[in-house]
């Protein structure tokens, strides 16, 4: 691992720097190293980098411990890292102004596949949501696509495991480190997902998943897909936060209605109602809306060429 890589790590651990003073110091520095090698009374000269932050930087022996520590995990268990100036980094979050500087990866998915979709819900599905999202990603499955979503309990879980019966890849984004899986009880299929996926997470090993952590992880479910889609939510919760995160990034935004009353389609329902969210039935509506042909259609309309026997005096004409 590149001497660089320990700086960008660092940086990521520095009190009072988060993802867009962060790149903020890159830009005026040039490098993650050049920000720790750089005297106080440049770094001051930043504009946003007062006296109290410029300390925080040179007191940087914390950083660099953590970060050296991470380093030894990242090789120990082959977990690749991606700088947001990596050309393997999610293309989609780059355009998202609060996009995490770096991201930990595990897995064999193309984070840049043509197209991404995220599903999301509540965590306590009723049948009508389970039946929601077996369909969804059963027809999902005419697109060349990825599945992200955030291995929660419920929806998150389900759209995870229902990838993989029918091969499509998916990509659980975590609140906290590689070293561990929550809630625990999904680590097989976590492990299942390293094959036919991935996981992904902007935090380092040893981060437990606090509840200020999990906003952080919805950001990023909303910023690398094209289409976000929530199949059941209440008045209140993560999914609609994720919503208004992916509306905030131009992303389109669909869900599915539900009954008036029905305290899971609550949100749903408030979502299409104020026009923060595409009404859909099925994923032909998410094809349609996207512009997405369904490719295994698409291939089995192609049109055979027209074998004429023409005359000579036929010929002339048609030319």
């Amino acid at each position: 691992m590149s001497e660089e890589l320990l700086y960008q790590i660092a940086l990521t651990q520095l009190k009072g720097v988060g993802s867009v003073m962060a790149k903020n110091l890159i830009a005026y520095c040039g490098s993650a190293k050049s920000v720790f090698t750089s005297d106080k009374t440049k770094l001051e000269k930043i504009p946003g980098v007062g006296t109290v932050l410029s300390q925080a930087i040179s007191q940087q022996k914390p950083a660099l411990l953590k970060a050296e520590q991470e380093l030894k995990f990242i090789e120990q268990h082959r977990i690749t890292p991606l700088f947001f100036t990596d050309i393997n980094y999610p293309n989609r979050l780059k355009h998202c102004h609060d996009n995490p500087i770096l991201l930990y990866y595990k897995g064999n998915a193309d984070l840049n596949s043509k197209k991404i979709v995220s599903v999301v819900g509540t965590r306590t599905p009723s049948e009508y949501g389970k039946e929601l999202t077996e369909k969804l990603i059963k027809e999902l499955t005419a697109l060349d696509c990825i599945v992200v979503s955030g291995l929660a309990y419920g929806i998150d879980v389900l759209a995870h495991k229902l990838c993989l019966e029918h091969h499509i890849d998916t990509v659980g984004v975590l609140a906290h480190g590689l070293d561990r899986v929550y809630p625990a009880a999904h680590a097989n299929i976590a492990k299942q997902m390293l094959d036919g996926g991935g996981l992904l997470t902007e935090f380092i090993s040893n981060t437990i998943p606090d509840r200020e952590n999990f906003p952080k992880r919805n950001r990023i479910v909303a910023g690398m897909c094209d289409a976000l889609v929530i199949v059941e939510s209440k008045k209140e919760g993560g999914s609609l936060i994720t919503a208004t995160i992916a509306n905030s990034y131009n992303r389109d935004v669909f869900a599915y209605p539900g009954k008036s009353g029905d305290v899971l389609s609550e949100g749903c329902n408030a979502l299409i109602k104020s026009n923060k969210a595409n009404l859909i039935e099925s994923a032909a509506d998410l094809f349609y809306i996207m512009n997405w042909q369904d490719e295994k259609q698409t291939k089995s309309n192609n049109q055979l060429p027209l074998l004429l026997n023409l005359t000579s005096e036929e010929e002339k004409i048609v030319n």
